[in-house]
């Protein structure tokens, strides 16, 4: 057993179809790593033979029939680590686009105490977004944008990063059972981490693409974790500031949200009888602006105060 400057440390791949590059990811996975738990995620190529093969004594293979989904590879894994009493617990993609020599950037905030969740971040310095596509960067800037409110950490980028790391102690504080088990569980897990308030910082890694394709279908993809994001912010506010405390910024959230959505109707009401009818009461119109001015006031006074409250959650 390796102890890297006192911690035991695992690494959870999950992999789905991987059979050109599973090999290489393991085999290149530093030897300071004391377990690697690979989670075969229902593969339909030939990824187990090749697990089953590899030459590894650090292995524990774990087999989902059928598919689970990446989050529920992910929280296998963690529940495993956890059991061996891992102090430290990375995730690595099973299609080496996870650079291994990265990993001791992830886990040294966590030795020095300065974090117990860190996350790569490809989007800050520009030279480590080389291969990103235009369209990539795009829909990656809304998707953690969203994840800024979603999830209470406004401070973290590049949220469907999944090059992570995680100490044993943030994983014992948050329910592993209760993961989202597809695409879009990077924002569940670290909206868990926020209801605790477990610092979490980012860590620079370039973008390392290869020739693998991404498997994700973007149109459906957005729309899921969409929806999944607005479901999370939700049970966030409730947890975090009503259950566990309480909070004014619920209010503010809860009055700009209703008024906006009154405001945007209205809105609608005022172009329908602008057009079909010719009519705008000018009292109508006012009050609509009033609804949409003063639910956009509510709203950012609510993220403002999340935002300071949030600052207990941001490593130094």
């Amino acid at each position: 057993m390796t102890i890297y400057n006192g911690y035991k440390i695992g690494v959870v791949v999950p992999a789905y179809n991987e059979e050109k590059l599973i090999k290489v990811t393991i085999e290149t996975i530093p030897d300071f790593v004391d377990r690697i738990y690979i989670i075969d995620d229902g593969s339909t190529d030939n990824t187990p033979n090749i697990i089953e093969t590899l030459n590894e004594l650090r292995i524990h293979f774990i087999q989902h029939k059928p598919n689970k989904g990446l989050g529920a590879s992910i929280a296998a894994g963690y529940k495993k680590a956890l059991e061996e009493d891992m102090g430290i617990v990375a995730v690595m993609a099973g299609d080496n686009q996870m650079d291994p020599n990265q990993l001791p950037n992830l886990i040294t905030p966590i030795i020095e105490g300065k974090a117990d969740y860190t996350k790569g971040n490809r989007i800050l310095n520009k030279e480590f977004r080389v291969g990103m596509s235009k369209w990539r960067f795009f829909g990656n800037a809304i998707l953690s944008f969203l994840t800024k409110i979603a999830t209470g950490y406004w401070h973290i980028l590049d949220s469907q990063n999944g090059y992570t790391a995680i100490s044993k102690k943030a994983l014992e504080r948050i329910d592993i059972n209760d993961i989202y088990p597809y695409y879009g569980y990077n924002a569940d897990i670290l909206t868990k981490l926020n209801i605790y308030d477990i610092n979490v910082i980012d860590v620079d890694i370039p973008a390392r693409y290869g020739t693998e394709k991404s498997k994700i279908k973007y149109g459906r993809y957005m729309f899921k974790v969409s929806l999944m994001l607005l479901m999370i912010f939700f049970w966030r506010l409730k947890e975090k500031y009503i259950i566990r405390d309480f909070h004014p910024l619920v209010l503010f959230y809860i009055f700009g949200i209703v008024s906006l959505i009154l405001g945007l109707v209205q809105g609608i009401v005022i172009i329908y009888y602008d057009l079909v009818l010719g009519i705008v009461s000018t009292a109508t119109a006012i009050l609509c602006a009033l609804l949409i001015i003063s639910g956009l006031q509510a709203l950012f006074f609510a993220m403002l105060f999340d935002m300071e409250a949030g600052k207990t959650s941001r490593g130094g």
